[in-house]
């Protein structure tokens, strides 16, 4: 891994280490390059297609089918999820995800027996965050909404 800044316009440059679930958001997506192709670019290169500042989202039509890439990139944020929740928790969790092909559906995160994320999705060719701090706030919120749903209903999830 080399460079790990990324920057933001206005403001210092920012290192990756500053957003664990960015950070492990890129360990997922490495650990995917089988074949060395991401091998000699920076983690802000390869953390690059989840940010979508106002001028990139203008630039994807309103309307429009979500291509293989798009999927991908949201299967690994939903198991970069999960695999934070795991981590917290120590209860496995797994995630299922049904995308109709004009890019609407819905994911859920399940620990046990509990649904700890339930998420409806739409326009997902439009997936992606205006920043690191936006793509970082909200998985850290998600990720502290399950483990509060996991510690509040320890016997459905099996947990404890």
């Amino acid at each position: 891994m080399t460079e790990q800044t990324a920057g933001t316009p206005g403001n210092q440059e920012q290192t990756l280490d500053e957003f664990p679930f960015v950070k492990s958001l890129v360990l997922q997506i490495r650990a995917h390059d089988t074949f060395g192709a991401w091998e000699r670019k920076s983690d802000r290169e390869v953390i690059d297609p989840f940010i979508l500042d106002a001028e990139r989202r203008r630039s994807i039509p309103i309307i429009g089918d979500p291509d293989p890439e798009v999927l991908w990139r949201l299967e690994l944020y939903y198991n970069t999820l999960a695999a934070a929740i795991e981590v917290r928790t120590g209860v496995i969790v797994t995630p299922m995800m049904k995308i109709h092909h004009e890019g609407f559906g819905r994911v859920v995160l399940i620990a046990g027996r509990l649904i700890v994320v339930n998420k409806n999705l739409r326009d997902v060719h439009r997936f992606g965050f205006g920043s690191l701090e936006k793509l970082s706030s909200e998985g850290e919120k998600v990720i502290a909404s399950a483990v509060e749903m996991l510690e509040r209903f320890k016997e459905v999830a099996n947990w404890g």
